[in-house]
């Protein structure tokens, strides 16, 4: 595990909600706005992993939704 200058350890397998620089770089990543990465650190905890997943799961749940959608108006 990496050291920071103050010689604390640094966990990378989680994202630090109140961090802007660690919510910009995974929303970046995922393809998400800081807010939506905000949203799933509240949700699902700090780990990176688990936050990944809730990311995931909204936006299969909104494509299940918007697919629901154009089978009514078809």
């Amino acid at each position: 595990m990496a050291t920071t200058s103050r010689g604390r350890a640094q966990d990378r397998a989680k994202v630090a909600g109140g961090q802007d620089h660690e919510v910009r770089y995974e929303a970046k990543k995922e393809g998400v706005s800081k807010d939506r990465v905000k949203k799933a650190v509240k949700s699902a905890g700090s780990s990176r992993k688990k936050v990944e997943a809730e990311i995931g799961r909204h936006y299969r749940e909104a494509g299940d939704l918007q697919r629901q959608w154009h089978k009514r108006q078809a």
